[in-house]
């Protein structure tokens, strides 16, 4: 895209070079230093908190408590009601341990809690999976439709703000939802809504309004407020829950309006009325999904976020019902849901050091793909401390180890998307929607084996070195990235 710089004084501000005009009609301005770029840090990393704090807020701690609660209503009924699980799960290891002996009726209710387990842990799986299958599925067509939207708020805006409204009155209808089978429905739509809708347009704005040797900044800024976000909605959520139960939802429903809202509002994209749209049939249009995967570097960088994120997503997928059932002693549900936003907290200062150094610095020394490879081996070498020691503290751990893993390789990772698109100017929803596929695809692969393996062996174990495994190989085949450094 040719740019011409606006070095005229401007009555916001943004005088003095700090914003590139595009001279295609229908582009973005570029927003080269000073406070235009600020602003845009800033508004960029408020949006990514927002969706990150539904997916972990409400993924990681409300669907699965509200995930429990169905299961617990189907298998523990009548008399078995009261059963304490977290009594009865201590007295099954106990007893396979032969430290104890169980009664008949003892061995009737560990049948049940092996049944509640797979219950659970399937259902878990399979909500998580084909969630994220439906938003890789969306996003790169959300990416085509956007990079084609004409009006007068620019290509991305109507779809964020479209996502917003849709989210939030998604998370309304979640409390009342009295099934396992529309629990999954209902938050398939919702996670669409806030992440395919809403969130991969505003991602795409980093390739429409930042030059190449700005991105690893503005990178940062947006992966600081995703883990900020990730942090603040699982602690919100662990704290509501307890007092409002299911009416968190609600709470989270004011999320997607407020932040994806101060995006549009305050950063109001050009007019893309004049946009010049060329003219495709459905099939081309269909296939043009895998043009970006035909190029070498890109199909590598691909190969490599979607095993990391394999490997990321089958560790941590089952987590909350870990600390109730691998590690010992076992925790319990309240449990549980009061440690889940402290073992987050716990990563979270090298995880911010890490973000904000590494973008910069990677933009600095023009090398990415040290601090992806650099990343998956320490990912894969945190996994690896519960596997031999199945405790509490060894997943506080892991945690914070995987946690200054994801900060060094966030902010890089997403930079080094956006150098090796091979059409920046034209295809940049569409091949940047095509990139999140990569992300969701490793997310939704996790915990489809992370639930068959417990489903399979009876036990957690088996996940760690697996996901270990994944990770160690994603950095190696960054390997293969010729075009980028």
């Amino acid at each position: 895209m040719t740019l011409k710089d606006r070095d005229e004084a401007k009555p916001d501000g943004s005088g003095s070079g700090t914003i590139a005009e595009p001279t295609t009609q229908g582009m973005s301005l570029q927003y080269l230093r000073g406070t235009p770029l600020r602003t845009y840090g800033v508004l960029f990393a408020l949006g990514l908190a927002a969706a990150s704090a539904l997916g972990s807020g409400l993924g990681g701690v409300i669907i699965p408590n509200h995930i429990q609660e169905l299961a617990f209503q189907a298998w523990f009924t009548g008399g078995d009601a009261s059963v304490n699980l977290q009594e009865l799960t201590a007295l099954k290891a106990a007893a396979d341990a032969g430290t104890a002996v169980a009664t008949a009726d003892q061995l009737r209710l560990f049948g049940l809690l092996n049944s509640f387990e797979v219950a659970r842990a399937t259902t878990s799986s399979i909500l998580s999976s084909l969630s994220v299958i439906a938003i890789a599925l969306a996003a790169p067509i959300i990416g085509v439709l956007s990079d084609r939207t004409r009006s007068r708020f620019g290509r991305r805006a109507p779809w964020i703000i479209f996502g917003a409204v849709t989210a939030a009155i998604g998370l309304l209808v979640m409390p009342f939802v009295p099934t396992l089978a529309l629990l999954v429905v209902v938050w398939i739509l919702a996670s669409v809504c806030f992440n395919g809708f809403a969130r991969a347009p505003l991602e795409t704005t980093l390739a429409d309004r930042i030059p190449e040797e700005k991105r690893g900044g503005a990178s940062s800024a947006g992966s600081i407020g995703n883990f900020l976000g990730g942090m603040v909605g699982t602690i919100a959520a662990s704290l509501l829950f307890p007092i409002l139960g299911l009416g968190t939802y609600a709470v989270f429903a004011v999320i997607p309006l407020v932040f994806f809202g101060m995006f549009v509002i305050l950063l109001r994209d050009r007019s893309s009325k004049d946009l010049v749209v060329r003219k495709t049939g459905t099939k081309t249009t269909l296939r043009g999904f895998l043009v970006p995967l035909k190029s070498p570097d890109f199909r590598w960088v691909w190969i490599s976020r979607a095993l990391l994120m394999f490997g990321y997503s089958l560790s941590s997928a089952l987590s909350f019902f870990m600390m109730q059932s691998y590690i010992q002693p076992a925790l319990s549900q309240a449990e549980a849901t009061a440690i889940l936003p402290i073992m987050s907290l716990a990563g979270l200062p090298a995880t911010m050091i890490a973000i904000a150094f590494v973008g910069k610095l990677s933009d600095k020394i023009g090398r990415r793909k040290p601090f992806v490879i650099a990343a998956s081996v320490l990912m894969a070498a945190s996994m690896l401390v519960p596997f031999v020691w199945p405790s509490l503290p060894a997943l506080f751990i892991q945690g914070i180890l995987t946690g200054l893993a994801f900060g060094i390789f966030l902010p890089v990772d997403q930079a080094l998307f956006v150098d090796v698109l091979p059409d920046r100017e034209n295809s940049a929803g569409r091949d940047l929607g095509m990139a999140g596929v990569a992300m969701n695809f490793g997310q939704a692969l996790g915990p489809v084996l992370a639930g068959g393996i417990v489903a399979a062996t009876g036990s957690y174990g088996l996940i760690w070195p697996i996901a270990a495994a994944l990770t160690l190989v994603a950095g190696v085949v960054i390997i293969r990235v010729k075009g980028a450094r």
